[in-house]
């Protein structure tokens, strides 16, 4: 492995597990570029007052924010990231919102997440499915800690864009969206909103889904 494939596999891996203080970076990185299409799936969930939310695989904390301004001051956010960096980071920022308790951290991994069935209100997870082996079970989880209500907002760069950037050849799982959607419903989810944020052929991916048995379809 040449020079410049070494670095884009070294950023490959800082962008999959943040850490360290190139990881820090990473993450201030993260919130400037993703602000717009994480910003677009909060509001997906269509979120009242109140409501217990996950940002899952939350990085640079710009979803913990978003989702904290929504659900008011009775409601409750956990962030999930599998980066004890990014947790760290975390915990500095919102120190206030996780004394008050409307804020909840958990350093694990998206296929096995720590917290209880049918819990959630609604979740968000974006850049995140890249580095999933087992897609299955992560989308089962995902469904299993939301509500018989709760929404799933599942964010993607286009993988064909994705595709021809050079550090996605070092670690990055680029599935085409249609097998994303195929795996939803084994999970036991029902697309109900595919739509996408940006301009362009490249523009995010924003995957809406909801509990099979809320919406009677299969």
């Amino acid at each position: 492995m040449d020079l410049r494939d070494r670095a884009f596999a070294a950023l490959s891996g800082q962008l999959g597990h943040p850490h360290g203080l190139p990881g820090r970076l990473v993450g201030r990185m993260l919130n400037r570029g993703n602000r717009g299409a994480v910003a677009a799936a909060a509001d997906a969930l269509e979120v009242r007052p109140g409501g217990v939310l996950a940002d899952l695989g939350f990085g640079g904390g710009v979803g913990i924010e978003l989702l904290l301004r929504r659900i008011g001051s009775t409601g409750q956010v956990h962030g999930v990231d599998v980066s004890a960096t990014m947790i760290d980071a975390a915990q500095r920022r919102f120190r206030r919102e996780i004394t008050a308790g409307r804020l909840v951290l958990h350093n694990a991994a998206v296929e096995d997440l720590p917290m209880d069935d049918a819990g959630f209100n609604g979740a968000i997870t974006l850049n995140t499915l890249y580095f999933v082996t087992d897609l299955p079970t992560a989308l089962s989880e995902m469904a299993r800690v939301l509500k018989a209500d709760g929404r799933l907002v599942i964010g993607l760069g286009d993988p064909d864009a994705m595709g021809r950037m050079p550090f996605t050849a070092h670690g990055f799982n680029l599935r085409p969206i249609s097998q994303v959607v195929d795996a939803l419903g084994g999970a036991g989810l029902q697309l109900e909103e595919h739509r996408r944020v940006g301009d362009g052929d490249g523009a995010f991916h924003l995957l809406t889904a909801t509990p099979i048995s809320v919406s009677g379809r299969v």
